[in-house]
């Protein structure tokens, strides 16, 4: 099994460019089992979820091919089977995204119960209650969730919590619902945007994108598109910033969409980091010794993403004084404070807020990863630690960073993927 190894206390200089974001391409990827005909992703970045979904697809019938020029095609003219096997769904979360379109395609899906990362609950509650409101019958049997829809009627859906994955999944189903749907208390982030406006210039009606206010009026079908380019993932830029900072040094961020990062710019500039923010770019300066303690709470978009908790974790470890970090999206999203703490770090954890007495003396052990998030914690952590640091069940990060090893290789670091 692959294993990182790296050796500290190497600062960060260059440039690097972002991929495409992980969060946005698997939802566009099933969103093209409504465009019935071929689809080319562009900006997509290869990741094994990437791969994952177009398993996914091509068990139910699609053809997916991955071109050498960081893109990929889906023909769904082929899409005949509504069905998501356990198999594929158990390995990754967002493989439950295709429920939706599958229930507005066919009227009928069997969709496995999803699995994941192995942190804290995450229940489809929200989906399968929000799709009953629109007159989808849903039963779950043997693990699987089996929706029929006669009829999909509007109607207006608050979500009690904020979730991406059930916004994603009710709009992909309401875009055929007769009448009008307004769902309130809506996820906002870039990701939903971009599927949003996805599914409008195929003929879809949606009203209020960035909002948490969507109104969606039924239409009858949608056209084909040809072509969609993935937005940067902000999740991998707040990563090298963060790394940039921790370790020191000067690194250029390209091919970024800076407001997407204004909440991580924001915390960074308190922490005393400098940031300067280009057109699409984000310049990060550190000497990596003068952090300060900034407390950080985590909040649905634009608020600081839980998706870099982990990470500012690692870095508020290098901070002069305590600092607190408050979860509010996966309350259980603390797996990654005992692999920091084998680094020496000093984290202890009380009632979903973890609080953090910095430290500048890291020092390499072995450590495993949990998630694809604490994977870049830890990472960051070796990268500042004295001595060497074996990360072990990297297949995590592979799932979310496309080639974070070679990316921060060209930038200094010495770090080398072993078998």
């Amino acid at each position: 099994m692959d294993y990182f190894e790296i050796n500290g206390r190497k600062s960060l200089h260059g440039e690097v460019k972002i991929s495409g974001a992980k969060n946005a391409v698997l939802p566009l990827m099933a969103a093209a089992i409504l465009n019935n005909k071929k689809l080319q992703i562009l900006n997509v970045p290869f990741l094994s979820d990437s791969a994952t979904m177009a398993k996914l697809l091509e068990s139910m019938g699609a053809k997916v091919h991955f071109d050498p020029n960081n893109s990929i095609t889906v023909d769904s003219s082929s899409l005949d089977n509504p069905f998501a096997s356990y198999d594929l769904v158990k390995t990754m979360r967002a493989s439950f995204y295709v429920l939706g379109p599958l229930i507005a395609k066919f009227g009928y899906a069997k969709v496995s119960l999803p699995g994941g990362c192995a942190w804290g609950p995450r229940p489809v509650d929200f989906h399968l209650e929000a799709l009953k409101a629109l007159g989808v019958d849903i039963k779950i049997e043997n693990g699987y969730v089996i929706a029929t829809a006669k009829k999909i009627t509007g109607n207006t859906i608050h979500f009690p919590k904020i979730s991406v994955g059930a916004t994603g999944n009710v709009v992909m189903t309401a875009i055929f619902a007769k009448g009008v749907t307004t769902l309130t208390n809506a996820a906002a982030e870039p990701e939903i945007q971009q599927l949003c406006n996805m599914l409008n210039s195929m003929g879809a009606k949606i009203d209020g994108i960035g909002s948490n206010t969507l109104t969606i009026t039924g239409v009858q079908s949608l056209n084909s598109i040809d072509s969609i380019s993935v937005i940067p993932d902000r999740i991998e830029a707040g990563t090298f910033m963060i790394a940039t900072a921790a370790v020191g040094g000067k690194v250029k961020i390209k091919n970024i969409i800076p407001e997407h990062l204004d909440s991580v710019s924001n915390c960074l500039k308190k922490a005393q980091v400098q940031v300067d923010i280009g057109a699409d770019f984000i310049i990060i300066e550190s000497d990596g010794s003068n952090i300060a303690p900034t407390d950080m709470e985590t909040n649905e978009y634009p608020g600081f993403p839980t998706d870099l908790q982990a990470q500012w974790m690692m870095l508020m470890c290098l901070a002069k004084g305590v600092s607190t970090i408050k979860e509010n999206i996966y309350y259980d999203r603390f797996t990654h404070i005992m692999e920091l703490n084998r680094l020496n770090c000093d984290i202890k954890l009380e009632n979903s807020i973890a609080r953090i007495q910095g430290n500048q003396n890291l020092v390499g052990a072995d450590v495993m990863s949990t998630d694809i998030r604490a994977s870049a914690a830890l990472i960051i952590a070796a990268l500042c630690a004295k001595g060497k640091t074996t990360i072990s069940r990297i297949y995590h990060i592979d799932r979310g960073y496309d080639k974070i090893e070679e990316k921060l290789s060209i930038l200094g670091a010495e770090i080398i993927r072993r078998k």
